[in-house]
């Protein structure tokens, strides 16, 4: 009878430790998965701003060019008295420029002094 009961409290406290230790790993696990949610979190946050950075950088590069080439359009139109062409043609010489501008930023296209190196 002794060793029965010796048996029984061995098994008793083998399945104590078995309990407090499922407790510890849950614990753990979830610790583990709460760190997990807010790293990616984080990450998220980090690629939306860098998303959101090149979009902007994207649009003010194809903005400036139509700009750019309509204000030279218009001085030109002024100084040669050709208006409304200058203005035109330099307004979609700006779109083409802005529009290359636009595909090299996003790597779509590669410049000039990349391919010849």
């Amino acid at each position: 009878m002794d060793e029965k009961n010796k048996q029984a409290a061995d098994e008793a406290a083998l399945s104590a430790r078995l309990h407090r230790l499922e407790d510890r790993l849950s614990q753990s696990r979830k610790d583990r998965k709460l760190r997990a949610d807010q790293s990616e979190g984080a990450e998220n946050a980090s690629a939306t701003a860098s998303a959101m950075a090149r979009g902007f950088r994207l649009s003010s590069e194809l903005i400036a060019g139509v700009l750019v080439g309509a204000v030279i359009g218009w001085g030109v139109d002024r100084l040669l008295s050709t208006s409304p062409w200058g203005l035109i043609l330099f307004f979609l010489l700006g779109f083409a420029a802005g529009v290359i501008n636009v595909m090299r930023a996003a790597g779509v296209a590669t410049s000039n002094a990349k391919d010849r190196s």
